[in-house]
């Protein structure tokens, strides 16, 4: 039975691809074979060009003429750095949300902090990634800095798949919803020293985390073997 077509599918798609890549099952210039593909998850090569064309954006793939979708490896050195630029970008979104955030934003922070703590009681990483997505933007959003917003959200899209991985490493989810309460009350105490602080950290110890995360998978990956 085919998987429906839907947004769910295509996102559920381009997660189990990126988890292909990033644990190492789909090598460094790889070539992803669309009707491989579409034979191993049970749907048609829409949705799955559709995952790789998701994917190239962000750049864990390179769609070549004549030779279709090819595995990239931007190395850790790379990926560390990206952690760095959006641990900056962050802090400032964080500051500037503190000295502006009006009660539209206040509210979208604290749903968007609550459904993060719901998914967490689900204990579901994925679910919980998510969310947290969502509560990052209402940072953005509350920084009123249009240009701001666009590179952050840009980046993060780009640390997506490391994001989200990274949540799997044994109790960063608890960790990670202990630091967005700490943001929040620094973000509407209007404090943003603290908030800058806050979401700084937050970010580079997702960077910490990530390499953790990886050297487990190295790890099941070489008992495989």
């Amino acid at each position: 039975m085919r998987w429906a077509v839907s947004a769910n599918t295509h996102q559920k798609l381009r997660d189990e691809i990126e988890n292909c890549i990033l644990t190492g099952e789909f090598h460094p210039g790889e070539r992803l074979d669309e009707v491989q593909l579409a034979g191993r998850f049970n749907v048609s090569r829409t949705p799955i060009r559709e995952a790789l064309l998701q994917l190239s954006a962000i750049g864990l793939v390179e769609i070549r003429p004549r030779r279709g979708a090819i595995v990239v490896d931007p190395g850790p050195e790379r990926v560390f750095e990206m952690f760095e630029v959006m641990a900056e970008l962050e802090a400032m979104a964080g500051a500037l949300a503190a000295r502006r955030h009006q009660e539209q934003d206040r509210i979208a922070i604290l749903e968007a902090l609550q459904r993060c703590q719901e998914a967490a009681e689900s204990d579901d990483t994925d679910r919980y990634y998510y969310e947290n997505e969502v509560f990052h933007r209402a940072i953005y959003a509350a920084s009123h800095s249009d240009f701001l917003e666009e590179q952050c959200t840009s980046l993060h899209r780009r640390l997506r798949p490391y994001r989200r991985l990274q949540l799997r490493v044994r109790n960063r989810m608890t960790v990670s919803l202990a630091e967005h309460r700490e943001i929040v009350e620094t973000v509407l105490a209007g404090d943003a020293d603290a908030a800058r602080m806050s979401l700084r950290q937050h970010v580079a110890v997702q960077g910490d985390r990530f390499g953790d995360l990886v050297s487990g998978l190295q790890k099941m990956e070489r008992r495989r073997a």
